[in-house]
């Protein structure tokens, strides 16, 4: 921990008000966020597929993928010439099933059919909530582990949980963003995880 957090220690913890207000700890989490990805198994014309679509941003020089923006859902999906997919800002998995078929349509115009239905892969969850809590973000900074707090540079601490993978963004009021998560399950488990550590370190 560095000298910042050091030199704060006494005070930090003699004030053993580590939430200025404890109620029960509930949460409300809102998924802001899906990124997931798929394989169409077939080659696409990148080149086809822009002149062909004008929801489309490709500029091969720069990037090898096209953007392919969705109006509803709002989404965008980028496409690589393999047939792999990247779907991100849905917020929901049944949001992404419905960007992909909308994606496969698309693709289906410069003749490219796709009869096999294809796995969807979730690989991150970014979802944004609060706790009934009030932190005090140096306490935590000093007490858990894998944690980034500089306050002179940005107001929110970073906490990394191991077990179940999952970072938090802190905030002193109790808001905060969970990223890393792959499923409902894991996000649940990792709040859940979240709210036990916060209390082990208070003595609560």
């Amino acid at each position: 921990m560095n000298s910042f957090y050091k030199g704060q220690l006494d005070s930090c913890l003699s004030d053993s008000v580590l939430y200025h207000k404890m109620t029960t700890s509930k949460s409300n989490l809102k998924v802001q966020n899906i990124v997931a990805t798929t394989s169409l198994g077939k080659s696409v014309s990148l080149t086809k597929l822009a002149r062909s679509q004008s929801n489309t941003e490709y500029n091969p020089e720069q990037f090898p993928g096209l953007v392919l923006r969705i109006k509803k859902p709002k989404s965008a999906v980028l496409v690589f010439s393999s047939g792999n997919l990247v779907c991100t800002g849905t917020k929901s998995v049944a949001q992404v099933k419905e960007v992909i078929s909308q994606v496969i349509k698309q693709i289906g115009k410069i003749g490219v059919k796709i009869t096999d239905k294809p796995k969807i892969t979730v690989q991150n969850i970014v979802a944004s909530g609060a706790i009934d809590l009030n932190l005090n973000l140096n306490v935590l900074a000093l007490q858990l582990e894998n944690t980034e707090y500089e306050p002179e540079q940005f107001p929110g601490l970073v906490y990394k949980l191991v077990d179940p993978t999952a970072t938090f963004l802190l905030f002193s009021n109790g808001k905060l963003v969970c990223t890393g998560t792959k499923n409902k399950q894991q996000l649940e488990e990792s709040m859940r995880q979240l709210n036990r550590n916060i209390k082990e370190v208070s003595g609560k």
